[in-house]
């Protein structure tokens, strides 16, 4: 590949662009004010383009030193991941505003509990305790016979999953059963606010924060899946579905950026976007069990103290995950010993009335000898994820019901 440099800095300028345009409402976010003033500030503006033109200048440089395919593509992956952060951060700025601007009373409770959420001590604790995991779950034998990629790659779902909802649980549990007895939610209440508002504004907010985890650590967990496989040499990893995203994504990538070297750096850039949607839809799956579980958590929040909340929560989430099989199982002892009709009855209730949260387990697609497309999969977390949205506005319906005529004052 020998490009001219001119056509190398048009290259650049895309790479740039980008970047730059993704950084915009987080740098929004830092200061609103300031921004607005920024905007109309022709020297302001004119340092942002000169900015753009440095970056420009430098990513052409780069380019023309570093030629190589292989190199340009790994280098690609690095932009991806910068790139995959900033729009994490974007989603996370524009979504509580997008909430604030259709539902603003609903969305002002909703921006308030998720700031609440991620300053506190326990948000950064838990994920620091789950990024640990996740890095050490690389390393750790599981002598599976070459399949050690497909058990990190579970217990880094996992590893996920459970900490969105051990803190979703707990922010939820105590801070609105707090607010309610240290009569604090009275004066949001008094306010333009009524009851509904503040609990559905508390429980998005919560919500969104566990969301927040959740990007953190997938961000981190996409960095894991791709180091893991440099760690054991032996390991056959064949991941389809990430690989089937890729595919789709690569022509579009290497299309929008010039020049044979801009289109390598943008097949790496394809790459690790393609995994990250792959992985975030498997996250998504998950991100349906903390919600149901955070609805159940919030409704109980406005009649129970923390210990009894908790403790309802846990036996909610091992009995949604135990009441198919228990049904199974006494079903068949049942045509045996007509003693246990009772109990296979009981199984039954209990499989209609607690959420089905074997349906939100990644395990089944990571470990099947089958390949999965990925359309297929996606058609699956989206049934799933609807009937997680259903099960939570009926829990949160519970909640309204508990928390209407609950004494405040």
């Amino acid at each position: 590949m020998t490009t001219s440099f001119s056509s190398l800095l048009l290259a650049g300028f895309v790479l740039a662009l980008v970047q730059m345009v993704c950084a915009i409402p987080w740098i929004w976010a830092i200061d609103q004010r300031g921004f607005r003033r920024w905007v109309k500030d022709p020297t302001i503006l004119g340092y942002a383009g000169g900015t753009l033109a440095g970056l420009s200048a430098a990513f052409a440089l780069f380019l023309s030193e570093n030629r190589i395919t292989e190199t340009l593509n790994d280098y690609g992956r690095y932009y991806g991941a910068i790139l995959h952060a900033q729009l994490a951060l974007d989603f996370l700025v524009l979504a509580p505003q997008l909430l604030l601007l259709v539902f603003p009373k609903i969305g002002a409770v909703a921006l308030s509990t998720f700031r609440e959420c991620w300053r506190q001590p326990m948000f950064w604790l838990i994920s620091s305790i789950a990024t640990t995991l996740i890095a050490a779950s690389m390393v750790i034998p599981y002598f599976t016979f070459g399949e050690d990629y497909k058990m990190m790659k579970q217990l880094g779902f996992d590893a996920i999953m459970l900490s969105a909802a051990l803190f979703g649980l707990l922010v939820s549990s105590i801070s609105i059963n707090e607010e309610i007895e240290g009569r604090t939610a009275i004066t949001v209440i008094s306010k333009p606010i009524n009851r509904r508002q503040f609990l559905i504004g508390k429980y998005l907010g919560t919500l969104l924060a566990c969301w927040a985890m959740m990007l953190l650590l997938g961000w981190n967990l996409n960095w894991a899946l791709y180091i893991k496989p440099h760690f054991d040499k032996m390991d056959d990893v064949n991941d389809t579905m990430p690989m089937e995203v890729i595919k789709l994504l690569t022509p579009g990538f290497g299309s929008a950026v010039p020049t044979p070297e801009g289109k390598a750096f943008a097949e790496g850039t394809a790459m690790w976007c393609g995994e990250a949607l792959a992985h975030h839809v498997g996250l998504l799956l998950s991100f349906g069990q903390v919600m149901v579980l955070l609805a159940i958590c919030t409704a109980l929040a406005t009649r129970m103290p923390f210990v009894v909340n908790l403790v309802i929560c846990l036996f909610v989430f091992f009995i949604g995950r135990l009441s198919p099989v228990l049904v199974e199982v006494t079903g068949k002892m049942a045509q045996d010993v007509a003693a246990l009709k009772l109990v296979s009855f009981i199984a039954q209730l209990f499989n209609a009335l607690f959420p089905a949260l074997e349906c939100f387990e990644m395990g089944p697609a990571i470990v099947r000898s089958s390949i999965v497309p990925m359309r297929d999969f996606t058609i699956y977390v989206g049934t799933v994820f609807g009937y997680a949205v259903l099960y939570s506005t009926i829990g949160i319906l519970l909640g309204l019901i508990l928390f209407e005529d609950r004494d405040l004052a």
